[in-house]
């Protein structure tokens, strides 16, 4: 009986990796992450905290897609300047049933580098990802069904057959993460003409706890006089703001299979 049973959950993630990436799939809820908040300002500029450039580019970000892209639904893990912890970032995406996550952040450098400049982009490193399985396990369990535990109380999460399920939904998310970080940058290259600094693979938590492809994207120096003014700035903010637009369309033309 209990093999049945995890057949039959098995199963059921199979149908999730398929509904997560397969034939009529669509993107249907974003959720942007502004970094940082209230008690916890991030990094510093000569004038302006991170914390603040994070909410702006995340809520211009967000009525961008909602007037370009009416269809897909928007979250924001805060809107004002308050902190959320970094369980719960990832938490409210979780929750959400999200398709995708997107972290806005400011990078910065100490005293005697503030000529480094650029933008760049990070997804989860692959030496912490185990930490995404609850959070798959969890997500799996949202797009589905809220009783699989005690409909398939014979379900192990020790049994190795289960976690090479969950081991083909988490690199299908790394990959996924990887070509949205890709476009990202590229559009702050070509529209923007920024130095790209690349993507990279770190173990940032609120990305390690996210169960669907997500990013963190750090829009330019603050600790750098001129990328500091433009980050701040109404232009620098939209043309930001733009450039992850771009990269979203080109990310949904791509992945959303008819």
């Amino acid at each position: 009986m209990k093999i049945k049973l995890l057949v039959a959950f098995l199963f059921v993630l199979l149908i999730t990796i398929n509904q997560s990436f397969g034939q009529g799939y669509r993107i249907k809820t974003i959720v942007i992450d502004a970094g940082h908040g209230g008690k916890k300002p991030g990094a510093s500029g000569s004038f302006s905290k991170e914390k603040d450039i994070s909410l702006k580019v995340a809520l211009k970000l967000g009525n961008k897609i909602k007037e370009d892209l009416p269809d897909i639904k928007v979250i924001y893990t805060r809107t004002k300047d308050v902190d959320v912890d970094l369980y719960r970032r990832a938490e409210i995406a979780n929750e959400a049933n999200a398709d995708l996550f997107i972290s806005v952040h400011c990078n910065s450098m100490p005293p005697g580098n503030k000529g480094i400049k650029g933008v760049e982009t990070l997804v989860a490193g692959s030496h912490r990802l185990k930490e995404q399985d609850a959070a798959i396990r969890e997500n799996a369990d949202i797009k589905l069904e809220k009783n699989y535990k005690s409909k398939y109380d014979g379900y192990d999460p020790n049994n190795p057959t289960t976690f090479i399920i969950l081991s083909l939904l988490k690199n299908a998310f790394r990959d996924k993460s990887i070509k949205f970080a890709k476009l990202i940058q590229d559009s702050y290259i070509k529209r923007d003409e920024r130095f790209s600094r690349g993507v990279k693979e770190q173990g940032v938590l609120v990305l390690q706890r996210c169960g669907m492809p997500a990013v963190l994207t750090e829009v330019g120096f603050i600790s750098n006089k001129a990328e500091e003014i433009y980050i701040n700035s109404e232009k620098g903010q939209n043309e930001i703001a733009e450039s992850i637009l771009a990269a979203i369309k080109t990310y949904k033309k791509n992945i959303e299979v008819k």
